[in-house]
């Protein structure tokens, strides 16, 4: 044995081939010891590959919690519920329509962008924990659901439809409009009455498919704001108009001539209110029916 291997055998760095390895643990004879050494190496690598997989498992569950939301709730069905919401609790301050307007100080909603919220997730999280310092105030009492189907409800009011693809056409259908003296009642860019919606965004609020229904059953979906209501003062005297706006304490219309007429309750015989149009459903051919779609979805503000 030379000198060096003596000094390793005899030192505590190197065992002595008769002594017991108690390095990991366990004894370890010189015979056993390579394959013992190579077990335990075995293991400790399976260890450490068992760790990367928990790290692996905990990164992916991270990652699956950071992920937004999805809408469950984008039916047909679920539009129509969002609407009902929308007429319920947002019409005093975004307008029946979603512009809101002279009587109205929520900012308009039919642009498509929100300045609080770029996705579906956030607009839930606007509507249900409203906005601090403004008077947009969360709906913390509506179920998960009845949110959801508002953000869906929401979503329709701007559409981005190529006109170009539909069947009718939008010059014949602004014909068919003017033929059918429908600026008497509806304004479009400015011009024309105001006893019926103004039609001036109406293509970037409503589908094609429900611009057709809205023409051929205009009772189906009737906002407040359009119903006709009837008074009777306490003289017997009648007085008609469009709902324009109520309280617990006051009634305002507006009569066929769209002067606006305001009444305390209280000084009224009766009220009585029709939730219906007075919109016509106008007898027409399926391509002047088409045309007059396409024109509507044609108007999308100064842009149309």
């Amino acid at each position: 044995m030379t000198g060096q291997s003596a000094s390793l055998a005899s030192s505590p760095l190197g065992p002595s081939p008769q002594a017991p390895d108690r390095r990991h643990g366990v004894g370890l004879t010189s015979r056993g010891g390579v394959a013992a050494g190579r077990s335990l190496t075995a293991i400790g690598a399976v260890a450490r590959v068992v760790r990367r997989g928990v790290l692996l498992l905990v990164t992916g569950a991270v990652g699956v919690a950071a992920e937004e939301p999805e809408n469950p709730y984008t039916s047909g069905i679920d539009v129509r519920m969002g609407l009902r919401q929308f007429q319920s609790k947002c019409t005093s301050c975004h307008g029946v329509d979603g512009t809101g307007g002279e009587e109205a100080d929520g900012p308009d909603l039919t642009t498509g962008r929100f300045q609080h919220a770029s996705t579906e997730a956030g607009l839930y999280e606007v509507i249900r924990d409203g906005i601090e310092g403004t008077s947009m105030r969360g709906l913390r009492r509506a179920g998960d659901q009845e949110i959801w189907q508002l953000v869906t409800y929401l979503r329709t009011l701007s559409r981005d439809v190529d006109v170009a693809s539909l069947p009718g056409s939008v010059e014949a259908g602004r014909a068919v409009f003017e033929r059918l003296d429908c600026g008497r009642c509806h304004m479009v860019e400015g011009r024309g009455g105001r006893r019926g919606p103004d039609l001036s965004r109406v293509g970037g609020r409503r589908g094609p498919d429900e611009l057709a229904e809205d023409l051929t059953e205009p009772n189906a979906e009737v906002a407040p704001r359009w119903w006709t209501v009837r008074v009777t003062r306490a003289d017997g005297t009648v007085v008609e108009g469009l709902r324009m706006g109520e309280d617990t304490f006051n009634l305002r219309i507006m009569d066929d001539e769209e002067r606006l007429r305001s009444f305390a309750k209280a000084s009224l015989r009766s009220v009585e209110r029709e939730q219906k149009s007075t919109m016509p459903a106008e007898p027409l051919s399926d391509a002047e029916h088409d045309d007059l779609v396409a024109y509507l979805a044609s108007l999308r503000g100064s842009d149309s």
